[in-house]
This record gives structure tokens, C-alpha cells and sequence, in this order.
């Protein structure tokens, strides 16, 4: 299993969720003995009443719960747009349940009793997801406040740009001078933080300006 860095530690949640109040504990120590934080909870309900941390977070959930069942609240996650990857654990799994679970993205699927490193690598995982899930809403938002800060000429030159187009070509379709959109392209660039044509154009296709034009 690959080492977190203590501030990853720090930061990093999981979620455990089982009726079992042993099975509780016993989680609550394992995932606390390399560090991590946890927030444990005897049913679905019980963790709704709360908030989800704002943080990298994995939930380890039992698939057969009092109420709503763990399959059934993966479901009701998603519509709610609660996007944390979840490892199930049961003592009762099946080859369907356990397709049924993976299909709609769960990290793992663990028949109990698992070794504890199985569980730590899968929460592991999970929290890797969480992670570059995280960064990349945090890139896109910062894309977009950049691109907000685009006149409406430097956002019709940015789309024109990063759709492949020449200056010279970028001057005819919009009726200005190639100078002028050398000044627009030079304003985009700084503006955008970008580095090179590359790295706009991916900064283009984050937000979807590209495929707007398109």
C-alpha cells in the first residue's frame, strides 16, 4: 500500500457505516492506528443526519443495514450527487450483489471476515479517488473564475485559438488586424496563467469552450 503523507492524513476521512457495533470498533481502530480519522455510524439515516466531511473521504459500508440497505443507499448517493467512493463489506455477499455494487462504482467489495490489509488498501484507494475527484473540481473552478475575467472579444480569440486557427485566420473570421489578435491572444495567455498553446487548450477543453463552439 502506497505511504500518505501526513498531511493526507490529516485531511482524510473515512466513513464507516455498519448496525455492528463491534464491527464498528474494531474499524474505528484499525483505520486509527495508521492515522486516519473516522466518523462511524449504525445506519444510513444516522450518517444523512450529519454532514459529509469536506474533505477526502472514503465510506466503508455493510451491504445489509437496518432501513435502507447499503446497495440501495450507494443508489440514493448518486442521485443526491454525494459523490465519496465506498468499499462494501458483507457477510452475506453474492456474484449479483457484488456485480450490482462494482457496476455503480463501488472501490471494493470484501466478504467478511477480510484481512485487515485488504481493507486498508481498498480504503486507500478509495481516498486516492477522492483526492484527484477533489483536485480536479478545484481546477475546473479555478479555470473558470480565470476565464470570467475575459472580455468577451479575449473569449471569442480564446475559442478561436484553442480550435486550432492562425492569427492570420483568427483576424479574417472576426474582422480585426493580426496585431490585434496577437494583443488578445498575448491578454488570454497571461490572463489564463497559461504557459504554452498546449496548456490552453487544455484549459479550454476543462471547462468545455471548445466543445461549445463545436
Amino acid at each position: 500500500m502506497a505511504a500518505m503523507s501526513a498531511r493526507d492524513e490529516l485531511l482524510s476521512v473515512v466513513v464507516v457505516i455498519d448496525d455492528d457495533q463491534s464491527v464498528r470498533e474494531a474499524l474505528s481502530t484499525l483505520f486509527r492506528s495508521v492515522g486516519l480519522q473516522v466518523k462511524a455510524y449504525a445506519s444510513a439515516g444516522e450518517f444523512l443526519e450529519g454532514k459529509l466531511p469536506d474533505v477526502p473521504s472514503c465510506m466503508v459500508l455493510d451491504v445489509r443495514l437496518p432501513g435502507l440497505s447499503g446497495l440501495d443507499f450507494q443508489a440514493e448517493l448518486a442521485k443526491a450527487n454525494m459523490q465519496i467512493p465506498i468499499v462494501f463489506m458483507t457477510g452475506y455477499g453474492d456474484i449479483p450483489m457484488t456485480v450490482r455494487a462494482m457496476k455503480a462504482g463501488a472501490v471494493e467489495f470484501l466478504q467478511k471476515p477480510f484481512r485487515d490489509q485488504d481493507m486498508l488498501d481498498a480504503v486507500q484507494t478509495g481516498l486516492e479517488q477522492s483526492r484527484a475527484r477533489r483536485k480536479l473540481t478545484s481546477d475546473t473552478a479555478q479555470v473558470r473564475a480565470s476565464f470570467d475575467t475575459l472580455t468577451v472579444r479575449e473569449r471569442e480569440i480564446m475559442s478561436l485559438v484553442t480550435s486550432g486557427l492562425m492569427n492570420k485566420q483568427i483576424a479574417g473570421e472576426v474582422g480585426i488586424s493580426e496585431v490585434t489578435v496577437k494583443l488578445h491572444r498575448g491578454n488570454v495567455m497571461r490572463k489564463m496563467g497559461a504557459r504554452s498553446l498546449a496548456d490552453l487548450v487544455r484549459m479550454a477543453d476543462t471547462i468545455g469552450l471548445r466543445s461549445e463552439r463545436s
